[in-house]
């Protein structure tokens, strides 16, 4: 069994005790539940923010401990005045070193779209997504089977969120999606082995439509390169280990944001 399937095999159980400890009566209740969301889709194209995807995860399978006590108030905010478009935020517990409550947080002290980054498999946790605050989710095609995934992206939307829609392969890129979802997010590491190329969003960016919303995820470290993503078409580039491996992660995002703007 890979980290993929075992992380799935966990969030199977997870969200089965979830449900019988916060039922769905009870989410309906949080006061972020009947917000209106922000438009993720609209926040990565506007031209005076970066683009960039910022994001907070403590610790990952692949680089283990990262950055076990940032602060989510602190951080999120440097973000987003540091000039990110979005916030991610990592909230798988076992796995990721996250939790719902550190979106919470994030959604407390700022006014800009949270993507909820997660391993989505049921209608539930997009309930919970809702009920914490978040305005997207993440959908991994690597996980999901193809009417699955339609269902969800059309509860979500159903709830007012936007999806982005995680694609490692030609053959994790299902045509008959592009119309169900909002994002799609070409991920350049391969979450079963870990290498991380920037080829694979090099490789897929012409098989996806030319209107359709298009984020790089993992393995940026440089202006150089989302100045060669950008031009080959894509929107968006959701960056977090880069920034959290300083113990200030919002002083690296406004030192890497800073040195983006001024190659304009």
């Amino acid at each position: 069994m890979n980290i993929l399937e075992k992380i799935v095999e966990q969030k199977k159980k997870e969200v089965t005790e979830r449900k019988s400890l916060y039922p769905v009566k009870l989410l309906e209740q949080s006061i972020f539940f009947a917000s209106p969301t922000v438009s993720l889709k609209k926040y990565v194209q506007r031209k005076d923010l970066s683009g960039i995807i910022a994001e907070i995860k403590r610790k990952s399978p692949s680089k283990g401990t990262i950055n076990p006590h940032v602060s989510i108030e602190r951080t999120s905010i440097g973000y987003m005045q540091a000039g990110a478009s979005a916030l991610s935020i990592l909230t798988d517990k076992d796995f990721f070193g996250g939790s719902n409550e550190d979106l919470m947080v994030a959604r407390k002290f700022n006014y800009c779209p949270i993507l909820r980054k997660d391993f989505t498999i049921d209608e539930y946790q997009i309930i919970e997504a809702k009920s914490i605050g978040a305005d997207a989710i993440l959908l991994i095609s690597a996980i999901l089977e193809l009417q699955q995934a339609k269902q969800l992206a059309s509860f979500a939307h159903s709830l007012g969120l936007e999806v982005l829609f995680e694609v490692h392969s030609a053959e994790e890129l299902h045509p008959q999606l592009f119309f169900d979802v909002d994002l799609i997010g070409v991920n350049n590491r391969d979450l079963k082995s870990f290498e991380v190329s920037l080829d694979v969003s090099r490789k897929l960016i012409g098989m996806i439509p030319k209107d359709l919303v298009k984020i790089s995820e993992s393995g940026i470290s440089s202006t150089e390169a989302i100045d060669e993503l950008r031009g080959i078409g894509f929107d968006g580039f959701l960056m977090g280990e880069n920034f959290m491996k300083h113990s200030r992660p919002e002083v690296a995002a406004k030192e890497f944001i800073g040195k983006l703007k001024s190659r304009k």
